[in-house]
């Protein structure tokens, strides 16, 4: 696994340059990520939840934190704690590289597991960036986000929505965050093979567009059923518009456009 797994625009965020930095040096980090993917993957059949998963998560979860600040929108961690939009960035950027650790140890409430499995990192990298008390306060909101990222229960942050919206993201090419067994011919792996992309941008009627192109009718199920669930769920509904649009040939086309 390569020393520089996660990639992120750092921008003028120096805090978080100092903690992408302590994460790709990590043997300990990189190595539960692998355990990760090899219960999900080889063990259970299911799809990517490693070091790939969670760098499109970062990504993604950072520039749509980034969009919601620029439309106005106020992190938690400002409004509760009087920080800075530069510690949410933090907030969401752990959360998403640790949010499926615990599926190195059981997929069955892995939220749990990766609560417990991220301490020991939460304590290292951020007392090294801020003192015992701001440390302790990022921590409690990264925790927050780790036990909130899936269902039954509810993001009650920007921070947490952006993580749970973030996840669920990373459906391009037959990456649905749902797994699905590798070789199962059902509505879960058809839906997730006709993704063919997604785009997240400033949006017009609301501050977020996330536009999903699909090769296949089929993909309304990952937007209709799954998607639309996390974002319901996410405290960021009234934030985002999401775009379908069928982009295979005309004969398979049952509908052109489905938007929420």
């Amino acid at each position: 696994m390569s020393h520089t797994f996660l990639k992120l625009p750092c921008a003028e965020n120096d805090k978080l340059r100092t903690l992408v930095k302590k994460m790709n040096n990590d043997i300990k980090l990189r190595t539960y990520l692998k355990c990760a993917n090899v219960m999900a993957i080889d063990r259970m059949g299911f799809t990517d939840h490693g070091p790939i998963h969670v760098k499109i998560v970062a990504n993604s979860a950072l520039r749509i934190l980034r969009i919601l600040i620029k439309k106005g929108i106020i992190p938690n961690i400002i409004k509760n704690y009087h920080m800075t939009n530069e510690d949410a960035e933090l907030i969401v950027v752990l959360a998403s590289i640790f949010h499926d650790l615990g599926m190195a140890v059981v997929r069955e409430k892995h939220e749990e597991y990766s609560i417990l499995l991220s301490l020991g990192f939460l304590e290292s990298y951020l007392e090294a960036i801020y003192d015992k008390e701001h440390a302790t306060i990022i921590s409690s909101e990264v925790l927050h986000a780790l036990a909130t990222h899936g269902p039954p229960r509810k993001p009650l942050t920007v921070e947490a929505g952006v993580v749970r919206v973030a996840d669920a993201l990373d459906m391009e090419q037959g990456r649905a965050w749902i797994p699905f067994k590798a070789g199962t011919i059902d509505i879960h792996s058809i839906s997730a093979l006709s993704i063919k992309s997604v785009k997240i941008e400033e949006g017009t009627k609301k501050p977020i567009t996330i536009s999903i192109r699909m090769t296949e009718s089929a993909g309304i199920f990952q937007v209709d059923q799954l998607l639309r669930d996390r974002i319901r769920n996410s405290g960021l509904e009234n934030y985002i518009h999401v775009v379908a649009m069928i982009t295979g040939e005309e004969k398979s086309k049952i509908i052109e456009k489905f938007e929420i």
